[in-house]
Formats: structure tokens, C-alpha cells, sequence
């Protein structure tokens, strides 16, 4: 038998400093096996608003959570799974509303996972994301439900009235492009020569917009008054004073607590084919100081003051939380044309938003002192509808102590809503559309002067012009009229050939 002789790492010494390190190894994977899990997300609320066309639920995280959403048929179900989390409250506190969700089931999956089903009682599609944390908020999960086929408003404007209105805006557009393409106008006109129509005394449509709403608070005052909510109660009054002026209409484009987008606003007045756009917010800076009411108009290029520019970069600052894109569709038109297009009828617009603004800022100094003592101009997100102008009321800052009691008064709300109302209505009555009842109204009380004739029926605007020796555009230009369109009783202002 041959002599055993140890190796060198088999000597006592270096076998035991083996052992040594395989113990260490074996204690620190056990070490390893007792750590704590990692901290479950909790869900510290489930929050609810209801609109029209959909319902947005929100979850307030206290951490990053991976989620899958999906829906289930027979019954309709809304599942929303969350990885690694836990309720921190108790579901049944959650207000359903009046929403497509009757009822919110909650358990536990895969051991550590949290599911959350909400029963629904009609077709619904969901789309849903991750928001940041923010000031006010931790992460939160938005899941978004919209009801197919439902319209966003509660009392839609009267079709015929929209439809008239349409036809004016499209010719409207029509004589931008002749214009744009180097086309005469005139031509342009006559493609569409029509015989006169009855007139349809329509009434002007305006959009009232109450700012922010729903999971976006808005500004919040010293006091805790949150800015949707007094706005919402100003914009009310404002619809409610002009439906009671004979011959203008007024909608909300929310009327309850629900976040709209800011280009879904607007998207929603072109729909309803309005007249006039006007959002009202109220104003807030980080010093208590300052006060008054303020009035914007779009700015296509920069800001008429810092003021302007910041607050413009604020209130856009809200859409990040979602918001569905509206604009005008040129999509059929070359670049180029595009631009020209857009400069056009966006001067056009403005000219309009700042003769309007100036009426408001008007009626506002006689209730409340002002913020800024002309129409100002910044790139709201809100006002960017081409073919409507448009106004941003601050109504006051609702930083100022004393101004957030004010605008918490009612008599206040009324004077505030009173005036916003009385400066739209002025200008209106002083350029009236001309298928609108004021038109006709004052139509009413003219036609005996040199220089004018009265529409009567079977006319064309052709017709007339020819009558009087002068053109087509001659008669347009001197009556602001944008269509060919002729209304039986119209009164027309007929220019020296």
C-alpha cells in the first residue's frame, strides 16, 4: 500500500479555513432566505366621476404598481389586477354614482396580488394609464370607461340651429380658401348663389367652460376652496343669464365634477357648432396678494406680459392628465395652404375674441376690481379652436384671502356671472350673425333709408347686386357676410357703385 501524503489545501490549516468559508456561505443564504419580502403597494383610495359619456375611476398608490386591466361579458365586468398590492381602505366607502359601475367586488390572487371588479350595467370600452406623482398626489392609475355612442352633453344644442350655423362656418372657410389659393372671392360666392331663404332667427350658441374638474382640484385657495368647484357654480349663472336673454343659447361643457380635456373643450363647442367660447377659472400665484378679475385671449405668437405666459403654462399644465385631441381637420390640404388657412381664420378669430374681451373686461371693472386693465394675450391650450372665438375669465384670485371669501359668495358668483354674460351679449347685439333673431330683430327696424333694401323673397345675392350695379363681394363686405346665403326680411346695407 502506497504512503498517503496530503495535498497542500488537505492540510489542517487550510481545511479548516475551507470550512470556515463554507459555513460563512452557507449562513449568509440562509441570511438571505429570512429577508422580508418587499413592501406591498397599498391602495389608500378608489375614486369616482361620472359624466355623460363615461365614468373615470382613479387609484391612489402609495407606490409604483405593475396593472393589467380587462373586460369580461356575460355579466359585463371591469378587472383590474394590481401586482404586490393591498386596499388601505375600505371599498365599500367607494360612491358608485351615477355611473355604468353597480357594484365593486375586491380580493386577493397569487397570494400577494390585489383584483378589483367592477360590475357593469352597459357596454363600455376602457383605456387606462399611470400617472406620476405630483404635488397633490402620489401615483395613480386612471382607468378611463366611455359609453359608446353617448354624447358629452347633458341638453345638446337644437340641431337645426347647429346646422344653420355650420353652413355659415362653412362658408366661412370656403372664402378663407378662395382667398388662400389666390381665387376671387367673388367666384367663390357665386358657385353657391341660392335663392333667398326664410329667416331662421336662430339663436347664438355660446359654450360656457367651467375650468379643471374632477381629479384635477385646480387651484386651491388658503381656505381649502378648490377652484372647479367655484368656477362650476360662476359658469352656471352664466348659462342661466344668457337662456334668459331671448335669442342666445348656452351650454356647460361639464356640468357636474368630471375632468374634460382642455382640447376636448374645445372640440365639444365646435361640435355644438358655437358661437362664442368661454372658460372660466380663477386665478393663483404662490404670494397672497395679489387681486381682481382678469380677461385672455389667444396669442398666436408669445404673451402680452410674464403673467400671461406663466399662467398659460399652468392652466396647460392640467391636461396631462388626459384629454382627447380636437382640432381643425385640414388634412386634406397641402402644407402651405394649411398654414395660410390657419392664419386667416385664427385673425379672424382673435379679432373677434378681443372685441368680445373688451365688452367683458367692461361689465367685470363695475363688480371687481381688475387684475389687468386690458385684454391679455398667452397660448391657452383651452382657446386654440380656429373658427370660434374665445375667451379665459379669471374671475379672481383665489390665493387672495379675501378674494376667495368673495368668490364663495353667491351675491358675488351672480355679479361675476352677470357680467361675463352682459359682455357677450353686447357684442352680439352690436354684430349680430345675420341668420341670427337679433339680426332679425334689427332688421326689423330698418329697410326705409337710402342705401338699403329689404330681402324679399326669391332673391339672390347675385340678383340683388346686379339690381344695384355693384358685385357680389361689395354687398358681402359691406354686410360682414361670410355665405351667400340671402334670408327673407334680411336688410342689406348696398354700397355707393
Amino acid at each position: 500500500m502506497k504512503p498517503f501524503h496530503a495535498t497542500p489545501w488537505q492540510t489542517p490549516c487550510r481545511l479548516s479555513a475551507v470550512r470556515h468559508l463554507i459555513s460563512l456561505i452557507v449562513l449568509m443564504m440562509l441570511a438571505m432566505s429570512h429577508v422580508a419580502p418587499a413592501q406591498a403597494a397599498d391602495v389608500d383610495n378608489i375614486r369616482l366621476w361620472a359624466a355623460p359619456d363615461h365614468v373615470r375611476v382613479v387609484f391612489d398608490l402609495s407606490d409604483e404598481v405593475e396593472s393589467s386591466v380587462f373586460q369580461l361579458d356575460d355579466p359585463r365586468r371591469l378587472v383590474v389586477d394590481l401586482k404586490d398590492a393591498q386596499l388601505a381602505f375600505d371599498s365599500d366607502d367607494v360612491d358608485l354614482g351615477d355611473s355604468a359601475i353597480d357594484t365593486l367586488r375586491t380580493g386577493t390572487r397569487s397570494g400577494d396580488d390585489l383584483r378589483v371588479v367592477f360590475d357593469l350595467n352597459r357596454e363600455v370600452k376602457s383605456h387606462h394609464f399611470l400617472l406620476p406623482p405630483t404635488d397633490q398626489y402620489g401615483y395613480r392609475l386612471v382607468v378611463d370607461l366611455d359609453y359608446p355612442g353617448e354624447g358629452a352633453l347633458d341638453e345638446p344644442v337644437d340641431p337645426i340651429a347647429a346646422m344653420i350655423r355650420d353652413q355659415e362656418m362653412d362658408a366661412e372657410r370656403e372664402l378663407m380658401q378662395a382667398k388662400a389659393e389666390g381665387r376671387s372671392p367673388s367666384a367663390a360666392l357665386a358657385k353657391n348663389d341660392s335663392q333667398a331663404k326664410p329667416h331662421p332667427k336662430r339663436d347664438i350658441i355660446v359654450a360656457v367652460d367651467p375650468g379643471h374638474g374632477g381629479e384635477d382640484p385646480g387651484a386651491i385657495g388658503p381656505g381649502g376652496t378648490y377652484e372647479k368647484d367655484v368656477v362650476l357654480a360662476i359658469a352656471r349663472k352664466v348659462k342661466t343669464h344668457i337662456n334668459a336673454t331671448p335669442g342666445f343659447k348656452a351650454f356647460l361643457t361639464r356640468d357636474s365634477d368630471y375632468y374634460v380635456g382642455l382640447r376636448k373643450r374645445t372640440l365639444l363647442a365646435r361640435e355644438q357648432k358655437a358661437d362664442f367660447f368661454v372658460s372660466v377659472h380663477a386665478d393663483a400665484v404662490k404670494s397672497r396678494g395679489p387681486t381682481g378679475s382678469s380677461v385672455y385671449a389667444l396669442s398666436k405668437n408669445g404673451a402680452t406680459s410674464e403673467s400671461a405666459r406663466w399662467l398659460a403654462e399652468t392652466e396647460n399644465r392640467s391636461d396631462l392628465i388626459g384629454g382627447v385631441d380636437g382640432n381643425l381637420d385640414l388634412s386634406d390640404k397641402d402644407e402651405v395652404l394649411r398654414g395660410v388657412l390657419l392664419d386667416l381664420t385664427m385673425t379672424a378669430t382673435m379679432n373677434d375674441s378681443l372685441s368680445v374681451g373688451g365688452q367683458v373686461l367692461d361689465k367685470l371693472g363695475r363688480v371687481n376690481r381688475l387684475h389687468r386693465s386690458q385684454v391679455e394675450q398667452a397660448g391657452f391650450v383651452v382657446l386654440k379652436s380656429p373658427d370660434i372665438p374665445s375667451l379665459l375669465v379669471e374671475t379672481g384670485f383665489i390665493s387672495n384671502p379675501s378674494e376667495e371669501k368673495k368668490l364663495l359668495s353667491a351675491t358675488f358668483q351672480e355679479k361675476v356671472a352677470d357680467a361675463i354674460g352682459d359682455g357677450i351679449i353686447a357684442h352680439f347685439r352690436r354684430h349680430p350673425p345675420p341668420s341670427s333673431l337679433l339680426a332679425w330683430q334689427r332688421d326689423q327696424k330698418r329697410g326705409g333709408e337710402p342705401g338699403e333694401y329689404r330681402v324679399q323673397e326669391g332673391d339672390t345675392l347675385s340678383q340683388v347686386a346686379a339690381r344695384h350695379d355693384v358685385t357680389m363681394l361689395d354687398i358681402k363686405q359691406a354686410n360682414d357676410l361670410s355665405g351667400d346665403i340671402l334670408r327673407v326680411g334680411q336688410v342689406l346695407q348696398i354700397p355707393h357703385s
